[in-house]
C-alpha cells in the first residue's frame, strides 16, 4: 500500500524488451535504500517486484498486461518517472490510499500556469468517471492528489510549486499519458451497494422476484 507522496524523481537506464514482458532498470538512489529482492516500489503509481538492486538503481519484470493497461510501455532511457516505497505499518498518511493498481490511463489536455500554482485538465475515461468527483483523491502518475473540478470525460487538478518541481507532472506537456487510479474507496461502495445499479444488491433483487 502507498500514500502517493513521491519520495523521488528518478530515471529509466535500459529497457530490456522480452517479447511478453520488459525488464526495466531504474535509477533511483533513495528508494532503493535498503530495498532486497522481492520489495515493493511504485513506479508512476504502478506497484512493480524488486528483482536486484545495485548501485542505486533497481531493476523489475513489467508484464505485457501492466505495459498494455499503463503508460510504463511508452517509456524509454531517460524517461523521468516518480518513485514510491510502500508506507510502512504505523506510517503517516500523507495522501490517501493507494494500491499502485493502475485503473487506466489518461492524456493531459490543458496546462494553465497562474502565479503560483497550474492548473492540469486530464481526459477521463468513461469507465472510471463515476469515481472521480469534485474534491475527491485521484492517483495521477503515482501522485495524490484533489480533484477540483470532475466532468463527465476529464477532470483537473492544481498543482503547487513542489509537486511541479518534484514530480513527472511538472515536465509532462499536453498530450502525455498518465497513469491514473481511482480511490479504492469507492469501488468498494459501489460493490457493496450492487454495482452501482441504482443502489439495488442483488438480495434485494432476489427478494423482490419471490414476492
Amino acid at each position: 500500500m502507498f500514500t502517493g507522496i513521491v519520495e523521488e524523481l528518478g530515471e529509466v537506464v535500459s529497457v530490456e524488451n522480452r517479447g511478453d514482458s520488459s525488464l526495466f532498470r531504474l535509477r533511483g538512489p533513495l528508494v532503493t535504500d535498503g530495498a532486497r529482492h522481492g520489495d515493493s516500489i511504485a513506479v508512476n503509481g504502478v506497484c512493480l517486484t524488486v528483482v536486484d538492486t545495485a548501485d542505486g538503481e533497481f531493476t523489475a519484470d513489467v508484464m505485457a498486461e501492466t505495459l498494455k493497461r499503463s503508460s510504463l510501455g511508452a517509456l524509454a532511457v531517460g524517461s523521468r518517472v516518480n518513485l514510491e516505497r510502500p508506507m510502512a505499518l504505523g506510517g503517516r498518511l500523507g495522501g490517501h490510499l493507494v494500491q499502485g493498481h493502475v485503473d487506466g490511463t489518461g492524456t493531459i489536455l490543458e496546462r494553465v500556469p497562474g502565479e503560483h500554482w497550474e492548473i492540469v485538465k486530464i481526459a477521463l475515461p468513461a469507465e472510471l468517471a463515476r469515481y472521480v468527483v469534485d474534491k475527491g483523491s485521484i492517483t495521477v502518475d503515482g501522485i495524490s492528489l484533489t480533484v477540483v473540478e470532475a466532468g463527465a470525460d476529464h477532470f483537473t487538478v492544481s498543482l503547487i510549486p513542489t509537486t511541479l518541481q518534484l514530480t513527472t507532472l511538472g515536465i509532462k506537456r499536453t498530450g502525455d499519458p498518465v497513469n491514473l487510479e481511482v480511490d479504492v474507496l469507492a469501488k468498494y461502495v459501489e460493490r457493496l451497494l450492487g454495482d452501482g445499479r441504482d443502489g439495488r444488491d442483488d438480495r434485494t433483487e432476489k427478494t423482490e422476484k419471490a414476492q
